[in-house]
């Protein structure tokens, strides 16, 4: 194997005691997350922002082709044109849109059409996926598995806002072609993800819900 362009995998050994003390840890604290549409708009510094979307920027992907563009808003009235675009798409969707089998399952989660979130949350974090990429030639060409590496580099955003934290909402707007149009993102970039970031509000409220056990979402072959 040609070895040009690698470097030693830098790496330690743990003890396997330490190990199960991490993995414990890490289990504690992932238990404590929770999604909340309750947002203070409390003032975050950028830098936290920023080293979330940069361990988000860690996660493996296609062909190490990174298909991802992370487009972070603050300004309040880009905020509230988001918010109103998104509450007309949604009002469509729970009005018309949306199948009965989905809203049975949305019904216990108190969800609706209005999204405070979005401006009273004081960053959005809008996820887009690249389909596309530009090629040495200067041609386009298809990125690869851009929706699973977006998807893991979602979820490692959101836990490190949590470890940090802060607290987010992974909300869908359906369909979200006004997110490109109003962001001035090009045709390549899909929205996957608007996730509104900062401080729960004073009092803010979560469903009472349950997550399944380990034998409930896992099979072993041992």
């Amino acid at each position: 194997m040609d070895n040009s362009g690698f470097i030693p995998l830098d790496w330690n050994e743990v003890p396997l005691k330490e190990m199960k003390e991490r993995a414990k840890e890490i289990l504690s604290v992932a238990q404590m997350r929770r999604t909340t549409r309750h947002f203070s708009t409390r003032e975050v510094p950028k830098e936290l922002i920023e080293k979330a979307i940069l361990t988000g920027g860690t996660a493996p992907n296609g062909a190490h082709l990174q298909p991802w563009t992370w487009v972070v808003i603050s300004n309040q009235a880009l905020k509230k044109k988001i918010r109103e675009a998104a509450e007309q798409e949604e009002l469509k969707t729970y009005q018309s849109r949306m199948p009965e089998a989905w809203k049975e399952v949305l019904d216990p989660l108190g969800t609706d059409h209005f999204k405070p979130h979005l401006t009273d949350a004081p960053w959005i974090v809008v996820l887009f996926k690249q389909t596309k990429r530009l090629r040495p030639n200067g041609e386009m060409a298809p990125t690869y598995y851009s929706v699973e590496s977006c998807g893991i580099a979602a979820g490692m955003f959101i836990s490190a806002i949590h470890r940090i934290g802060l607290t987010t909402l992974t909300h869908t707007p359906s369909p979200m072609g006004f997110l490109r149009n109003i962001l001035g993102r090009p045709r390549h970039e899909d929205a996957l993800l608007v996730l509104p970031v900062g401080y729960p509000a004073e009092g803010a409220m979560v469903p009472d819900i349950h997550r399944k056990t380990l034998d409930e979402i896992s099979v072993w072959f041992e």
